[in-house]
C-alpha cells in the first residue's frame, strides 16, 4: 500500500511539470516556426526582386532623366565656350587699342624729342653766333663755376637718353604687338634704334667724369699740454681726528612723526594716571569718617548770622563707615566683678 502511495505521487509529480512545461515548449516551438518562416519569406522575396524585370515605366522615367541631365550638361559646356570666345574677343581688341595707344604715344614721343633736338640745336647755334655782353655794372651775378656747370649738362643729357630710352622700349612694344596682328615691322626697328641710340648715349655719358673740387687739408687740431696745479697745503690745517656726534633719536626731536607719536602716548599715559589718582582721592573722601562738629549753646546773634551762612554739612552717607576699624565697644563692664556675681548666684 505504501508502495502504490509513493509511485501515485511521483507519477502526479511528474504529471504536474508535464502540464507546465508543455505551454512552454509550444510556444517556444511556435516562435521559432515563425521567425523560421519569416527568414524564408525575407530570401524568396530579395530573390523575386533579383531575377525580376525593372518595369517598362521605371526604365523610361530613367532614360528620361539621364536625357534631361546630358542636355543640361550641354548647354552649360555652350555657354562656357560661348563665354570664352567673348572673353578672348574682349582681350583682343583691349590689346588692339592698347597697342594703337602706344604707338600713338611713341610717335608723340618721338615727334616731341625731335622737336625737342631742334630747339636745343637752335639755341646752341643762337648761344655761338649771339654777340657777347659786357656787364660793367653792379647787377651782375655771381660766375657758376665750371664743375656745377658740368655737371647740370650731363644730367640734362643723362634725362633725355633715359626718356629716349623708355620712348624706343614703348615703341619696341607696340610694334611687336602690332606686329602680331599683321602690321608693320617698321614700328619695331624704328624702336629698336631709338633704344640702341640711347643706350650708347648712356654708356658714352657714363665714361665722362666731372672734375670735382678739390678740398685744401685742414690741420688738424694741437691739444694743449697738460699742466697739473698745486695748490699750497697749510701744515697747521691737519689736526687730530674729531668724532662726529651721533644724530640723535626721531623720538628726541621734536617736529617728526617719531617724536609727534611718543608725545601723544607719554600724554595719554599721564590723563591714565591723573584720572586714576582722582578715582582714589574720591574714594577715600567717599570712605572717611565725617568728624561731628558740636556748636555752642549760646551764641550772639552776629556768629548765628555767620553760622547760618556757612554751607549747611553734607548728609552722610551709610556706606561711609565701610571698611573702617574703630575702638572696640566692651559690653561688660568688669570682667572680675561679674564673675563673682555668678559665684554667689551659684
Amino acid at each position: 500500500m505504501g508502495v502504490i502511495g509513493g509511485g501515485l505521487l511521483v507519477a502526479v509529480a511528474a504529471a504536474l511539470w508535464i502540464a507546465y512545461l508543455m505551454p512552454i515548449w509550444i510556444r517556444r516551438r511556435q516562435y521559432l516556426a515563425t521567425e523560421r518562416n519569416a527568414v524564408r519569406l525575407q530570401q524568396t522575396l530579395r530573390i523575386l526582386a533579383e531575377t525580376a524585370e525593372t518595369p517598362e515605366p521605371v526604365v523610361i522615367e530613367a532614360n528620361a532623366r539621364q536625357i534631361a541631365l546630358h542636355q543640361r550638361a550641354l548647354r552649360e559646356q555652350e555657354r562656357t565656350v560661348r563665354l570664352e570666345a567673348q572673353t578672348t574677343e574682349r582681350l583682343a581688341i583691349a590689346e588692339r587699342k592698347a597697342a594703337a595707344m602706344a604707338a600713338d604715344a611713341a610717335a608723340a614721343a618721338i615727334e616731341e624729342a625731335q622737336a625737342a633736338a631742334e630747339a636745343r640745336a637752335r639755341s646752341r647755334v643762337h648761344a655761338m653766333t649771339e654777340p657777347i655782353e659786357v656787364v660793367t655794372g653792379g647787377a651782375a651775378t655771381a660766375p657758376v663755376p665750371a664743375h656745377v656747370a658740368a655737371r647740370r649738362v650731363l644730367r640734362r643729357r643723362r634725362a633725355l637718353c633715359s626718356l629716349l630710352l623708355l620712348v624706343g622700349v614703348l615703341t619696341a612694344v607696340a610694334g611687336l604687338v602690332a606686329l602680331a596682328f599683321g602690321a608693320t615691322p617698321l614700328i619695331a626697328v624704328a624702336g629698336g634704334v631709338v633704344v640702341a641710340g640711347a643706350f650708347a648715349g648712356l654708356a658714352a655719358l657714363a665714361r665722362v667724369r666731372t672734375e670735382r673740387p678739390v678740398a685744401a687739408p685742414v690741420a688738424p687740431p694741437v691739444a694743449e699740454p697738460f699742466e697739473p696745479v698745486e695748490l699750497p697745503v697749510d701744515a697747521e690745517s691737519h689736526e687730530g681726528w674729531t668724532p662726529q656726534p651721533l644724530p640723535k633719536p626721531l623720538t628726541l626731536s621734536r617736529g617728526t612723526i617719531a617724536a609727534t607719536a611718543m608725545a601723544s602716548i607719554e600724554a595719554a599715559a599721564e590723563l591714565q594716571r591723573l584720572a586714576a589718582e582722582a578715582e582714589r582721592a574720591r574714594r577715600i573722601d567717599e570712605l572717611a569718617t565725617p568728624v561731628p562738629t558740636i556748636a555752642p549753646a549760646a551764641t550772639t546773634p552776629a556768629a548765628a548770622s555767620v553760622g547760618r551762612t556757612t554751607t549747611a554739612p553734607e548728609p552722610v552717607s551709610p556706606y561711609a563707615g565701610m571698611g573702617v576699624v574703630g575702638e572696640p565697644q566692651r559690653r561688660f563692664g568688669d570682667l572680675d566683678a561679674v564673675l563673682q556675681r555668678r559665684r554667689k548666684v551659684g
